[in-house]
């Protein structure tokens, strides 16, 4: 059973097609050959998500993106993906995207983590952008 669930925090927020971004994530977690058990994403402020980061990472910058990974099995995907909606608003004028594909672009960098892939180094980077271009494509 793959949920997919959508929650707020501190936002005057609502996504805008919760069932097709759900199908969406699903159809590119089936591609990964991982099954969904349950996911979270937590769509939240700034000051939310900075708190998160500060006292559970230990890190005082603002971000985007948190994820907690809450699985047990390795083929199994579940988890918490905090979302910071002021940063996607930041970053979509910054990077001259749309809101849309910005939120989209965080929500399978979230997944994307939760499968395994890093972000830490150059090479690992470009591997995360290239799955995150190849996703974003199928929306």
């Amino acid at each position: 059973m793959a949920l997919v669930n959508f929650f707020y925090e501190e936002i005057f927020f609502k996504l805008s097609h919760p069932r097709k971004t759900s199908q969406w994530i699903k159809n590119s977690v089936k591609r990964e050959e991982k099954t969904i058990k349950s996911l979270n994403f937590i769509f939240c402020n700034d000051e939310h998500l900075r708190g998160i980061n500060i006292q559970y990472l230990h890190h005082q910058t603002f971000t985007d993106i948190v994820t907690f990974d809450q699985s047990d099995d390795p083929s199994f995907l579940e988890g918490d993906i905090f979302i910071s909606i002021d940063r996607v608003e930041d970053n979509s004028a910054k990077f001259k995207t749309s809101f849309d594909n910005e939120l989209h672009r965080v929500i399978i960098h979230g997944v994307l983590h939760l499968i395994g892939y890093g972000d830490k180094t150059n090479r690992d980077r470009k591997l995360m952008r290239k799955k995150e271009d190849a996703y974003l494509s199928l929306r």
